[in-house]
């Protein structure tokens, strides 16, 4: 089986089948061993029979006791070699699926790290999780076929070949019925990847909406729409509960007919044996061997349907990992080093130019109209920026982001401790974690190791107005956080988002609403501090909050994804009526 460290090799991406191939030929060896067990196990399944009709009328029959024990004693050796064989089958095959599912996980983890920041502007949280949790099981669930897939092929042809010997009709029969069955079964097949696909899809959609109702939850209750998106929520999964019952339909009547048309059709056969007898054209043995065969026949039968139908959902979910495999990152074809000297960022699609060393607030009718300029500033998409007289495509991409470090306001939060949150980079630095004083405690009376050690992180927290979310936790920094910190109010996230941010010390820090979900106090000190903070420094906020914008050196008002004006935030007041109205009305959301 794959070791949690060992590298997964390279996933053929040309399409589902050969992604499928690809799982296979990673453990050629095990998926042989698989194929033999399931192979002797059925050949043996079908030699039962056989060794039970040569105990009727070789022993039984003829009253020939030696023969009879002899041969029942074979039936016995072969029936418990069988059951070692089951269980070695088993035990094989389980391997196969557990290699294929950790595989298949860790190719879709290293593809979501490989796309970093572009995974959320190419995949939906949904999708991701929807392939972690469901596809990549169903995918390793179809690997069966190696093992009983290729044992019930050689156990029907096994059995066809014994039939052969007792009779050639019956044996026609046997050989041409498989085909009809899957004739019949195989319309389904195609209807249920058609149907699985789209339940797929709509799943990923439900997964993703389930995602952002959790992250947002105190929000909606806050603003009194809670309702309204529980009912949309009820509308989208009663959607998904009847498609899921459209795939139940089809799924159940490939199982009905897996398991039914093969009974009708051995039926068939025992009637023609039996008929057999009767005008003398074969022994009783030889009958009962017939029926032994028949018994036998269901297995391979019904799991060469199942196999079918195993496969059938394992393409639809080896589609969706592959197109998931086959998104790149944006390109880095940057080569040059990052200007040595403090430069502008200048964005030409808006106009934008954001000088050194200053703090610059991007006001817009339309926030995505501020952050699609962020995107570019950072290189999250493409455009025609440069820094200085150099484009950011042409720099190399690990040098821009030492550089250039954008702080998004729903940045992703790990689960861990908050120390992990914050400041992962110190774990193993030799540096004593931040832990808040006990309740209590005063400066003087604080043990040691409450105090806070590493300057860079009070720092941090400091700008942040973060200190206070530390104090409150009961162990300060080493309190276990949930995912996206959820046991942590929004401003509370904000705060360790911005905090982290500073922590990096970059030389041009762009913060996208950093202080959206704080109160007009918390959101002021913020302000106060974040401009001593990065004095000297190039910084870019996009707010509309006077509190914020009063504190910067430099204003630049879009409309339309353009600069209409800039100036200080005094100075547009009283030259742009559109900022002016746009400020006033926040203004009047904070006062109010």
């Amino acid at each position: 089986m794959i070791d949690a460290y060992e590298d997964p090799g390279t996933p053929d991406r040309r399409g589902g089948g050969r992604y499928l191939w690809w799982l296979v030929t990673r453990q050629p060896w095990r998926c042989a061993a698989g194929a033999m067990f399931g192979s002797v196990w059925m050949v043996l399944l079908a030699a039962t029979p056989y060794l039970m009709s040569r105990a009727i009328d070789d022993g039984l029959e003829p009253g020939d006791m030696r023969a009879l024990v002899l041969w029942s004693g074979a039936l016995f050796a072969v029936g418990a070699f069988n059951a070692w064989l089951s269980i070695m089958r088993h035990r094989t095959m389980t391997r196969v699926r557990m290699d294929a599912n950790f595989r298949t996980v860790k190719v879709v983890v290293g593809q979501a790290v490989r796309l970093g920041a572009s995974l959320r502007r190419q995949a939906g949280a949904g999708e991701v999780v929807t392939i972690g949790v469901g596809d990549v099981q169903t995918v390793s669930q179809s690997l069966t076929v190696v093992g009983p897939g290729v044992g019930a092929v050689l156990g029907y042809l096994v059995t066809a070949l014994l039939l052969m010997s007792v009779s050639g009709l019956v044996a026609a029969v046997v050989l041409l019925g498989l085909p009809v069955i899957l004739l019949l079964v195989g319309p389904l097949l195609g209807r249920l990847r058609g149907s699985e696909a789209e339940y797929r899809e709509r799943q990923g959609v439900l997964t993703a909406r389930i995602g952002d109702l959790a992250g947002g939850l105190r929000v909606l209750a806050g603003l009194g729409g809670k309702r309204l998106v529980a009912d949309a929520f009820r509308q989208d999964s009663r959607r998904l509960r009847e498609q899921g019952y459209r795939v139940g339909r089809v799924t159940s009547w490939v199982q009905a007919l897996g398991t039914g048309l093969p009974t009708l059709f051995l039926a068939v056969v025992t009637w023609l044996a039996a008929r057999l007898t009767a005008q003398g054209d074969i022994t009783v043995g030889q009958l009962v061997s017939v029926y032994g065969y028949v018994a036998v026949l269901v297995w391979p039968v019904a799991f060469l349907v199942e196999c079918g139908y195993q496969i059938s959902r394992g393409l639809v979910c080896a589609r969706r990992v592959v197109r998931f495999l086959r998104l790149e990152p944006m390109p880095d074809t940057g080569t040059l080093d990052a200007p040595s000297e403090p430069s502008a960022l200048h964005d030409p699609e808006s106009g934008v130019r954001v000088l050194p060393g200053r703090l610059t607030a991007l006001v817009a009718e339309h926030p995505a109209d501020a952050t699609a300029v962020v995107d570019r500033l950072g290189r999250y998409s493409p455009s025609n920026a440069t820094w200085g007289d150099i484009r950011l495509d042409e720099i190399a991409l690990n040098q821009l982001r030492a550089h250039i470090v954008v702080a998004d306001h729903e940045a992703d939060l790990f689960a861990g401790t908050l120390q992990d949150m914050v400041a992962p980079s110190l774990r193993g630095a030799g540096l004593r974690r931040y832990a808040a004083p006990p309740r209590g405690a005063t400066s003087r009376n604080a043990p040691a190791h409450a105090t806070p050690l590493n300057p860079a992180l009070q720092r941090a927290l400091h700008t942040a107005a973060a200190e206070d979310i530390v104090q409150a936790l009961p162990h300060g920094l080493n309190t276990p956080m949930t995912a996206q910190a959820r046991n942590l109010s929004g401003g509370q996230r904000q705060r360790i988002r911005l905090a982290r941010a500073l922590l990096t010390d970059p030389d041009i820090l762009l913060a996208i609403e950093p202080t959206s979900a704080l109160d007009a106090h918390t959101e002021a000190t913020v302000a106060a501090r974040l401009r001593d903070a990065r004095q000297g420094r190039t910084t870019v906020v996009t707010t509309t909050s006077p509190l914020v914008l009063d504190r910067t050196d430099t204003v630049l008002y879009l409309k339309d994804g353009k600069v209409e004006a800039s100036g200080t935030h005094h100075e547009l007041l009283d030259t742009a009526p559109g900022y002016r109205a746009l400020v006033a009305r926040e203004t009047e959301e904070v006062t109010g």
